[in-house]
């Protein structure tokens, strides 16, 4: 899996003659994961971590300069609050969840500024169990060149985060995207992965499914009503 994942990867900065890979370090196992296959499949000193804080947890910011010190790898930080205020302030009242997808849109912003500066690929930190449910913002932390880890499940991650020697405390803290204070994925899906890893793969293979019937269902239909997501723009042909 590992080996597979990282010539996968440095093919995709060879084709795009691409001088290195940025990535952004969240303090989560998915950006932990795909920074050390990074690092492997370009080699340290062509792997640029981004902090972008906007508003985070200050324990998120200790975990990523963690990973960051472990791996050896070049960081810059960007501090999006200020950005992130000051775009608030011109724009009208709407949701909480327009206010939460701003932030993964700065921060994609952020990312594909240095990409052009240093002619990076933008490495995306996204699962499979995320992408199918579309639990992700649709350019925002879904805007990138590239997505390694995409064809694996939260479980798979997990595993394969302990054989990358990925800090304990990260592989077993709680998952969350940052977007606002107390938030987490399984807290705001309304599942946890390990179920949601489970209908997944029981979808895909055809299998009699464990779950009961009102979360598969719950997942079923947050795969329809995020199918636009996972596609290009569609075309109107003339």
């Amino acid at each position: 899996m590992k080996d597979k994942i990282v010539a996968w990867i440095r093919k995709k900065a060879k084709d795009a003659k691409a001088k290195g890979i940025i990535l952004g370090l969240s303090g989560g196992i998915d950006s932990a994961v795909v920074c050390a296959l990074s690092k492997e499949a370009v080699g340290k000193d062509n792997v640029l971590g981004l902090f972008m804080p906007c508003h985070s947890h200050s324990r998120d910011i200790k975990d990523a300069k963690i990973v960051a010190e472990k791996l050896k790898i070049k960081t810059r930080s960007v501090n999006l609050s200020g950005v992130y205020d000051s775009f608030l302030k011109i724009l009208p009242k709407a949701s909480n969840l327009a206010l939460a997808n701003l932030r993964p849109r700065l921060r994609m912003a952020a990312l594909y500024y240095f990409a052009n500066k240093f002619n990076y690929l933008v490495c995306g930190t996204g699962n499979k169990s995320e992408l199918m449910a579309g639990y992700f913002t649709k350019y925002g932390d879904g805007g990138v060149d590239i997505l390694p880890i995409a064809g694996l499940l939260k479980k798979d991650v997990r595993r394969l985060a302990k054989e990358l020697g990925i800090p304990v405390q990260i592989i077993t803290k709680a998952p969350t995207a940052g977007l606002w204070p107390g938030q987490t994925d399984e807290g705001e899906m309304g599942i946890t992965y390990n179920e949601l890893d489970d209908i997944l793969y029981r979808l895909e293979h055809k299998q009699k499914q464990r779950a009961g019937k009102g979360k598969v269902t719950k997942v079923e239909r947050m795969i329809a009503r995020s199918g636009h997501k996972r596609n290009m723009p569609e075309i109107c042909n003339i």
